[in-house]
């Protein structure tokens, strides 16, 4: 997955104010703690933070 499209996705799911939020400030248990900015900048694939936030956020299996 590229990273615009995560970044799509992500608007999508939570609105470009909430994901913009989640992306900066929310840690995830599953990335390491690390928030997403912090994840993708460490090379973690954005397909694995994806289903990281998905998981964390109950997002619709549809969705994901």
């Amino acid at each position: 997955m590229r990273i615009t499209m995560f970044r799509r996705l992500m608007t999508d799911e939570f609105g470009a104010a909430r994901a913009a939020t989640l992306s900066k400030d929310h840690q995830f248990s599953g990335l390491g703690g690390r928030t997403v900015e912090q994840a993708l900048a460490a090379g973690i694939p954005a397909k694995e933070i994806w289903q990281e936030v998905c998981a964390a956020f109950d997002v619709p299996a549809e969705r994901r």
